[in-house]
């Protein structure tokens, strides 16, 4: 889901120069997989894209703070969250 209208793929924003300001990670249930989903925020919108599913919700969870904590070396500034 993207608040641009578009598919959520970072190349179908307008201006794919601009720095994400916040990021998070969420873990859900999908057809007996725990998917995570991450949710990257720019100053013009937002992007959520699944990363991949895992076969407990426990993997998935530990996967999804594994990503948000990449995540946030990548955003600069203080940790937003």
């Amino acid at each position: 889901m993207s608040t641009s209208g578009h598919d959520g793929d970072a190349t179908d924003r307008p201006d794919a120069s601009d720095e994400a300001i916040a990021v998070d990670t969420f873990v859900r249930e999908e057809r007996g997989r725990w998917v995570v989903e991450i949710v990257v925020v720019f100053r013009d919108g937002a992007v959520q894209k699944r990363v991949t599913d895992y076969p407990t919700r426990r993997h998935a969870e530990i996967a999804a703070r594994w990503i948000r904590r990449a995540a946030d070396r990548d955003i600069e500034g203080p940790i937003h969250g």
